[in-house]
């Protein structure tokens, strides 16, 4: 694969201006189908094999008209102080809002709108009321018209001194990232300008880092609407195409100035920078793809589009680093390296390296100081790193999982608002109410309606509604406490318990029940399936057993420790004011799974781009700790540099307002940052300090079997030394400097 490789970047390289070409018609083709499409929705929402879908499914089909998983909007009134909602100046404002919902823009859309009035919906003191609009399609397939009839109905009451907040599923919206990810770009941009000390050099990995997450992110949004994909898979898609991108064009670009520190010509030095480091941006790229593609195993198909939405903007950032890359390289000339540099390497065909960029310095770098340093001192760097991970991952084990509502959204928005109105006018139950579908007649719907009414932590049950048939009746019950809140987990286990088959709970709550349950569930065999996986897959390129297992182990350490920081800011709400978090509350239920597959498949970079130089010396004669200075005098700055970088783009997101996108960019930020800086640069060249030459051992029975896949370069090595002295100047391209 080496020799491909070398000859796809040498090829892209010389031919520098056909690719370039290419990839800008293809970003052009992606912006024009993006902008001819229509925006991205919130995505469908369903979780095959549950309870909560059985019973929406059995809606649909006994009561035709019903739109049960249609979206849903709560108009709160709240009436001024020593006034009451019942007093005729606030009952015609309430009755204009019903009419203009009933009668105004997106009416088709609309299934009922409830006169509060009518349905008793007004609080006890008479304070506060609200409007039940339900629509008949989902939030996702909402017209803009309708939308903005609803966030406008209560413009009017508002103006005459009423308090009106509006709160559902239907005003869901595409989360604003707000300008965090520009900061995390500009903070990647500085430390790339630090660490190749030129901005050509610097801004290379970041245009073709854009240009690849533009394609891919557009291409998302072209096919959103056919593909059904909300809006957070084009967000996620971009947090991780941005960061491996950025990435993989940084090693690349490292490499290829380490080539011309060793004299090479300069499509020499790309050929070989795509055929070394390129291998090994192969391998990474692949354990991220497999980490997403294996989301699919979780049976729920919004995630499995997420995960399959991100796994092809990854290739794209492979694809990326293997042409484009080396073609911009091209373009960039003598300006790639730093002032100092230039004149020795491009005044002559070769330059002898002493000036190099990388890795041949007079004095040791600190890479290879610190390398030193674990050598030394193995078992205290493996301890403090073990235990202070540990101790970090403690709060995960009090880790309580749900789905956030209206509840989780920031106190300025006018959903958390009515979350709350509706809180303090009627009970927080009333902000989750439970559906409770009967398969049979209405006297089994009455039976378990006294039933239900009779259990500890329920405050109404309304009389059952029964269709035509009569075969199937509809039960809403209000819990006490709030949607998210363990009591309520408890209600819905315990209404399903004491029922039959022919009795199933559903609604928001429940389904989000059911979500969180199905995702522990799926994380076992999830995590077994990626780590396995990624273990075969890493065991070919180091031809090692114990390397990739101490990968493995490493990156479960580092993720149980992320996810203990989450529960720390999320759930606790330590520090939780300095990320923005305003309602603490369970941590998003595919926040463990999701982090397992990203984080794996990125800590794997490093893993990779970090030991593969090491096995590189290895097998080029030297000895295991010589070897593991050496991989660190060659990729330590390259691998801290890509870590803070990612680290930048993640954190950026945690200033969204969307409390899903925050909590990931926090969580795969520490992730990364434990992973990079513990595992990878303390815990990993302490414990290959300790194994020695076993950490390279491979059953020979093995070794027979397992392909070659040579990511070191070892047989490119000798395809070179073996064409090189039959016509060196075969094929050189004449570059004028």
């Amino acid at each position: 694969m080496a020799t491909f490789l070398y000859r796809l970047g040498r090829g892209a390289f010389r031919r520098r201006r056909f690719v370039a070409l290419v990839w800008v018609a293809l970003l052009f083709a992606a912006g024009f189908g993006a902008a001819s499409a229509s925006a991205p929705t919130s995505g469908s929402f369903s979780i095959p094999g549950t309870e909560a879908q059985k019973a929406f499914d059995l809606l649909d089909q006994r009561f035709p008209g019903m739109a049960a998983d249609g979206a849903t909007a709560r108009i709160v009134i709240k009436a001024p102080a020593g006034e009451k909602v019942d007093s005729p100046a606030v009952k015609d404002q309430v009755n204009k809002i019903v009419s203009d919902l009933k009668n105004g823009a997106g009416k088709e859309q609309i299934s009922s709108v409830a006169d509060p009035y009518e349905a008793k919906a007004v609080s006890q003191d008479g304070s506060t009321a609200y409007v039940s609009v339900k629509y008949t399609v989902s939030g996702m397939e909402l017209k803009d018209p309708t939308r903005d009839a609803l966030k406008e109905s209560g413009d009017a009451a508002k103006a005459s001194g009423l308090t009106v907040e509006i709160g559902g599923d239907a005003l869901m919206a595409a989360p604003d990232t707000g300008s965090g990810e520009i900061i995390g770009i500009a903070i990647a941009a500085i430390v790339l300008v630090i660490t190749f000390g030129s901005l050509i050099a610097a801004g290379l990995p970041l245009v073709t880092a854009l240009i690849g997450v533009g394609i891919g992110v557009s291409s998302i949004t072209a096919l959103a609407s056919v593909l059904d994909l909300g809006s957070t898979t084009s967000t996620l898609a971009m947090m991780i195409g941005l960061a491996v991108g950025i990435d993989y064009a940084l090693f690349i670009v490292s490499r290829y100035r380490a080539e011309l520190a060793e004299g090479r010509e300069r499509d020499e030095a790309a050929g070989r920078a795509a055929g070394t480091a390129g291998s090994a941006v192969v391998f990474a790229g692949l354990t991220v793809v497999i980490a997403l593609v294996g989301l699919a195993v979780v049976n729920i198909p919004m995630l499995t589009k997420m995960g399959f939405a991100a796994a092809g903007t990854v290739v794209i950032a492979v694809l990326v680093a293997l042409t484009l890359v080396p073609a911009m390289l091209g373009f960039a000339g003598k300006k790639v390296l730093p002032a100092g540099t230039k004149s020795k390497l491009f005044g002559k065909g070769k330059g002898n390296g002493k000036d190099a960029p990388a890795g041949t310095e007079a004095k040791p770098n600190g890479g290879t100081r610190w390398a030193r340093f674990v050598l030394r001192r193995p078992v205290m760097v493996l301890l403090v790193g073990v235990i202070g991970l540990g101790a970090i991952a403690i709060p995960a084990s009090k880790l309580e999982m749900g789905l956030p509502d209206d509840g989780a959204q920031p106190v300025s928005t006018t959903q958390r608002q009515a979350y709350d109105l509706l809180s303090e006018g009627f009970g927080p139950g009333f902000n989750g109410p439970l559906m409770v579908v009967v398969d049979g007649d209405k006297a089994l719907a009455e039976k378990t309606a006294d039933r239900i009414k009779g259990l500890e932590g329920v405050v109404a049950v309304t009389p059952p509604t029964t269709n035509e048939a009569g075969d199937a009746s509809v039960i809403t019950v209000i819990p006490k406490d709030r949607p998210s809140s363990v009591e309520t987990e408890n209600l819905v286990h315990t209404i399903r318990e004491g029922s039959g088959d022919d009795v199933l709970v559903t609604g928001a709550t429940a389904m989000n029940i059911d979500f969180s349950q199905k995702m522990n569930d799926a994380l076992l065999p999830y995590l077994a399936l990626v780590v396995g996986l990624a273990f075969l897959l890493l065991m070919l390129v180091f031809r090692s057993i114990l390397v990739p297992l101490k990968a493995a182990l490493g990156f479960l350490l580092s993720v149980v420790a992320a996810l203990g920081a989450v529960v720390a800011v999320f759930q606790w709400g330590w520090l939780g004011s300095l990320f923005g978090v305003e309602q603490t509350g369970p941590i998003m239920s595919m926040m463990p799974i999701f982090m397992v597959g990203v984080v794996f498949g990125l800590a794997m970079d490093y893993e990779v781009f970090l030991v593969t130089r090491m096995r590189e010396a290895y097998v080029h004669g030297e000895r295991p700790g010589q070897a593991v200075v050496t991989g660190f005098r060659y990729s330590a700055r390259v691998v801290v540099a890509a870590a803070v970088i990612m680290i930048a783009v993640f954190s950026g997101f945690i200033g969204a307002s969307e409390q899903m996108v925050k909590m990931i960019g926090f969580g795969l930020a520490v992730a990364v940052f434990f992973d990079a800086f513990v595992v990878r640069m303390a815990i990993v060249p302490a414990v290959l300090a300790l194994l020695g030459h076993k950490a390279w051992w491979l059953p020979k029975w093995l070794d027979r079997i397992l392909p070659n896949v040579d990511v070191e370069g070892e047989s490119l090595r000798k395809h070179l030394e073996a064409s090189s002295p039959q016509d060196p100047d075969k094929d050189r391209e004449l570059i004028k400097v």
